[in-house]
């Protein structure tokens, strides 16, 4: 691993664990149609550090406010929490289809 990853990795590590919703904000502004099989990972990786109540709350405003990969990737961190009234609800407003929510 070369150094530029490692301070890549660093840095997504920092912004997950911080807890703070400008923080998750950072992480969702790499998830979009460009993005690389390793940001999508790093991402996925730092988003299941996120465990304070306002970083909760910022990934659930994705869920149902962010773009369709955002949203893909909220549901992956809900599902994951087991949070399956959330997903439901997500499924019911039409934000994410049945298979995003429910499938193993």
């Amino acid at each position: 691993m070369n150094r530029t990853m490692q301070l890549r990795l660093a840095e997504v590590e920092a912004w997950g664990r911080s807890g703070r919703a400008e923080d998750v904000d950072r992480l969702m502004e790499w998830l979009g149609p460009e993005m690389t099989f390793t940001t999508s990972r790093l991402v996925d990786y730092a988003l299941g550090l996120a465990t304070t109540p306002d970083a909760v709350a910022r990934i659930e405003h994705y869920l149902f406010q962010g773009n369709a990969v955002q949203r893909n990737y909220a549901a992956l961190y809900f599902k994951r929490r087991g949070e399956m009234g959330l997903l439901d609800q997500a499924v019911r407003r039409g934000c994410i289809d049945e298979m995003q929510a429910f499938s193993k």
